[in-house]
């Protein structure tokens, strides 16, 4: 295989339920690897009536999460499909957490940043297992 046959990679910063390896393996049906990460200068947001969090620019945010790297294309059509249009995907700096290195990484925001259903802050370990009681 010669590297014009080679697809781009991309690396994506998630925070909500993709940071689950079984989610990932379900939607993208592979296991990429993770790297653990924080985005600063966002806020990770619960929406009154869904499941899901959104993020959106907040000047003293930070966001624990997670990159997964080495997409393909398709996979990342397949990301951008299923965030749909309330999601904007972003090129973002993340730094990694056992490193400190920094990272430019693609990323999915709000596309709202004024919306009223954005409040509080979502927690990956207390609503994504609400979310997994829930199905």
């Amino acid at each position: 295989m010669t590297s014009s046959d080679q697809s781009p990679s991309h690396n994506v910063f998630v925070y909500g339920s993709f940071q689950e390896p079984s989610v990932v393996n379900l939607i993208l049906e592979c296991n990429p690897v993770t790297i653990s990460a924080q985005l600063h200068g966002y806020h990770l947001y619960r929406l009154k009536g869904r499941l899901h969090p959104c993020i959106s620019p907040s000047e003293n945010g930070i966001i624990n999460g997670k990159i997964l790297t080495g997409l393909t294309d398709a996979q990342l059509e397949n990301l951008d499909m299923i965030e749909g249009d309330e999601y904007v995907r972003k090129t973002v700096e993340v730094v990694l957490t056992d490193t400190s290195v920094k990272m430019q990484v693609e990323t999915f925001v709000w596309a709202n940043k004024d919306d009223p259903n954005m409040y509080g802050e979502w927690d990956f370990e207390v609503h994504f297992m609400n979310t997994i009681l829930v199905f």
